[in-house]
């Protein structure tokens, strides 16, 4: 009777002991899972660190009145700011004071607060990105909800155009609507445009894609 008490005794104190050995080795487990090599966080964090960026400018874009710029000037945050294009086309920045944006290039920007950074950092490095355009703008006019004059975005055409014009009146000409297009020698160019046609999917040719200081007449 004695030796049956001693053999249940010991089976206790066998299980005990292996039970706390899984849950020693469930604890650890994921520990070193985390701390491996060849995990995804660290080699996303190894990537990211490596990856540089790349310097964004247009060299081609001409800033205007109104337009609103992203200025990032390398380690420099309290130079660095979001700041619009006054109505006499100059913005003012610390060290840099007044310069002239309207009329310049993002990257002819850049070169020139870059040059008068110079006498107070050492190699500065200049970033400008325009980041709404408020100059470039086209026109609605005619028998719309809302003539006026609207911001140009790069993929606006004569389809929203209507659309941000708030859609037609009720005796619009829906057939004969037209873009007045100004050329650089002054004259100007007519574009016709047939809603009916185009929403058919007919002559979609016809949805240009607008210019500044296009105007879409409908009658």
């Amino acid at each position: 009777m004695a030796l049956g008490k001693l053999s249940s005794k010991v089976s206790k104190v066998l299980i005990a002991a292996c039970l706390a050995a899984a849950s020693v080795c469930a604890q650890s487990a994921p520990v070193a899972a985390a701390s491996q090599p060849g995990s995804s966080k660290t080699n996303n964090a190894a990537a990211e660190s490596t990856l540089s960026v790349p310097k964004l400018h247009d060299s081609t874009f001409i800033i205007g009145d109104d337009d609103v710029l992203a200025i990032n000037v390398w380690k420099e945050p309290e130079i660095s700011r979001s700041i619009p294009v006054r109505s006499d086309g100059k913005i003012s920045l610390p060290l840099v004071g007044e310069v002239q944006a309207s009329g310049e290039t993002p990257l002819k920007l850049e070169q020139e607060i870059a040059k008068r950074l110079a006498n107070y950092i050492s190699e500065p490095e200049v970033t400008v990105i325009v980041q709404q355009i408020n100059s470039q703008k086209f026109n609605v006019l005619g028998q719309v909800n809302k003539p006026g004059a609207y911001p140009l975005t790069s993929s606006a055409t004569v389809l929203d155009a209507i659309a941000l014009a708030g859609g037609f009146r009720d005796f619009a000409k829906q057939k004969s609507i037209y873009v007045l297009r100004q050329n650089p020698d002054g004259t100007q160019t007519r574009l016709p445009f047939n809603y009916k046609d185009v929403v058919k999917g007919v002559k979609i040719s016809q949805n240009v894609k607008l210019q500044p200081h296009d105007t879409v007449v409908v009658p």
